[in-house]
C-alpha cells in the first residue's frame, strides 16, 4: 500500500514538473515574440475594458433616471392640468380677449376622497409665476402655494430651517420656502432665513429653504403643460388663492389672456404599492366622466420606474453585446497568431515530439500560451475598464456604477476566448506527424 501512495506521489511529482517546464516554454515563446504578443493582448484589452466602461455607464445613467422617478414616491399618482390647445377665441376686433377655463378643480379633489377606495393623502397645488425680489436682484419664479404635507409626498425636503405649518395656512401667513437654486441668486452673501422677499406688492418672510432637485424629478413635462422653472418658491396654498384668486391674467401688446384654473397640481398618495396602477385606472375614469376636454395629464411613477428597469435591461444587453463583439474580434486575433506559431514552428515541435513529448503536452503548450495572453489582456482590460468610469464621472459629470459583477464576467469572458479560440490551433499542433514535422523547412 505503501509503494504505491510513493509511486502516485512520485508520478504527480513527475506530472507538475512536466507542467511547469510547458509553462516555462509557453511564456518563453511569448517572451520572444514580444511586440506580436503585446498587439495580440491589447484586442483582448480594449474588449474586456469596453463591456466594463459601457455597462458602468449604462448602468449610472439608468440609476440616476430610476433614482429621480423613485423621488416622485412609487405610492403616488400625480395628476396635472394641461391648456387645451383648441382653447381659443378671438374677439370682434380682431385681438385676443379670452377667459380659458381648464384644469383640476376642489370637486376633483373631493370626489377622489369619496369615491375611490385606496387614496389616503392628497396634495393639492397651485403655480403661479411672477418675478421675485430682494432688494435690486430679482428673478423669474414658480411660485408653488402647496400644503404643509408636501416635503413628505414629494420627497423634496426642507435642507435648513422649516416647512410652513397648518397655523401658517390657517391664517394665510406671509411665509415662503426658497427653492435651493433660488438661494444664491437672491441672497448670493447671506442666509436668507428670517430675511424678507416681495412678489408683487407683497411681502414673505423666509422661513426654510428646499433641498436640491434632480434633474428629471419633474411631472409637468406634458405636451400643453408649462415647462418647469428652475426658480421656485414655495407659499401656504390659502395664502396663494387669497393672494392671487382663481383667475391669472397675462397682459400682452393688444391682448390679453385671463386663465380660470383652481388646482395647477394634485398628487394623490395610495396605501399600498400593488394597488397603485388600479387606483391609476379608477382616477382616469373618474376625470374622464366629469372633464369634457382633455384638460389634465396623469403620470405614475411607478409605471415610470418599471419602464425605466425595462429599458435599462435592453440597454446593458445592447451595450453588452457591442462589447462582446470587441472580445470576439480579440479571440479572432488570438487564434490568428496561435496559427501562424504553430505553422513557424512545426520543426520545434517535431523534435519534441521525437525526443519523447506527449500530444497532450504539446496541446498543454500552446494552450497555456493561448490562455496567458488573454488572461493578461482581461487583467489589464479589468484595470483600464475601472478607471475609465472614474475619469468619465471626473471630466464629464456623468454619473457611473460599476457592478461588483461586470469585472469578473469580463475577465470570465477574456479566459474562455483564449481557451476556446486557442484549442483548435493547439489540437492542430498536437495532431501533427513527427516524420512530417521533422521534415519541415
Amino acid at each position: 500500500m505503501s509503494a504505491t501512495n510513493a509511486n502516485d506521489r512520485e508520478r504527480h511529482r513527475f506530472d507538475v514538473a512536466r507542467l511547469r517546464r510547458t509553462m516555462w516554454l509557453g511564456l518563453k515563446s511569448l517572451w520572444m515574440h514580444r511586440l506580436r504578443s503585446l498587439l495580440t493582448v491589447l484586442g483582448i484589452v480594449f474588449g474586456v475594458c469596453s463591456v466594463i466602461a459601457m455597462l458602468a455607464i449604462g448602468e449610472g445613467a439608468s440609476y440616476e433616471a430610476q433614482e429621480q422617478i423613485a423621488k416622485l414616491g412609487s405610492q403616488n399618482i400625480i395628476l396635472t392640468s394641461v391648456k387645451p390647445p383648441d382653447d381659443q377665441k378671438l374677439s370682434q376686433s380682431g385681438r385676443t380677449s379670452f377667459v380659458i377655463q381648464y384644469g383640476l378643480t376642489y370637486r376633483d379633489l373631493e370626489r377622489l376622497r369619496n369615491t375611490i377606495p385606496g387614496i389616503t393623502i392628497v396634495v393639492p397645488s397651485r403655480i403661479i409665476r411672477d418675478y421675485v425680489w430682494h432688494i435690486n436682484r430679482r428673478v423669474d419664479c414658480e411660485i408653488v402655494g402647496t400644503v404643509p404635507w408636501y416635503p413628505e409626498m414629494r420627497n423634496h425636503h426642507v435642507a435648513a430651517g422649516r416647512f410652513f405649518t397648518m397655523i401658517d395656512m390657517e391664517t394665510c401667513a406671509s411665509v415662503c420656502v426658497l427653492g435651493a437654486e433660488t438661494v444664491p441668486v437672491l441672497f448670493p452673501f447671506e442666509s436668507p432665513i428670517g430675511r424678507d422677499v416681495r412678489v408683487g406688492s407683497h411681502y414673505y418672510r423666509v422661513i426654510g429653504i428646499m433641498e436640491p432637485r434632480g434633474k428629471i424629478a419633474q411631472p409637468d413635462t406634458a405636451p400643453g403643460a408649462p415647462k418647469p422653472a428652475v426658480y421656485q418658491i414655495f407659499i401656504p396654498l390659502e395664502t396663494a388663492k387669497t393672494r392671487y384668486g382663481e383667475v391669472l391674467i397675462k397682459r400682452r401688446t393688444g391682448s390679453f389672456e385671463a386663465e380660470h384654473i383652481q388646482l395647477h397640481e394634485v398628487t394623490v398618495r395610495v396605501h399600498r404599492r400593488d394597488r397603485v396602477l388600479a387606483v391609476a385606472e379608477a382616477v382616469k375614469e373618474l376625470l374622464e366622466r366629469h372633464h369634457k376636454k382633455k384638460d389634465y395629464e396623469i403620470v405614475v411613477p411607478l409605471e415610470l420606474l418599471r419602464q425605466a428597469e425595462r429599458t435599462k435591461q435592453i440597454f446593458n444587453i445592447v451595450l453588452g453585446s457591442i462589447a462582446a463583439i470587441s472580445l470576439l474580434v480579440g479571440g479572432i486575433g488570438i487564434m490568428n497568431i496561435m496559427l501562424a506559431t504553430v505553422t513557424e514552428r512545426t520543426r520545434e515541435i517535431g523534435i519534441r515530439r521525437a525526443l519523447g513529448a506527449r500530444r497532450r503536452d504539446i496541446l498543454t503548450q500552446f494552450l497555456i500560451e493561448s490562455v496567458i495572453l488573454s488572461g493578461t489582456g482581461g487583467l489589464l482590460g479589468v484595470g483600464l475598464g475601472i478607471t475609465i468610469p472614474f475619469l468619465v464621472t471626473h471630466f464629464a459629470g456623468m454619473r457611473t456604477v460599476i457592478t461588483f459583477w461586470s469585472p469578473l464576467l469580463a475577465f470570465g469572458i477574456s479566459a474562455m476566448v483564449g481557451i476556446i479560440f486557442g484549442l483548435y490551433p493547439a489540437r492542430r499542433a498536437a495532431l501533427m506527424d513527427p516524420v512530417e514535422a521533422l521534415r519541415h523547412e
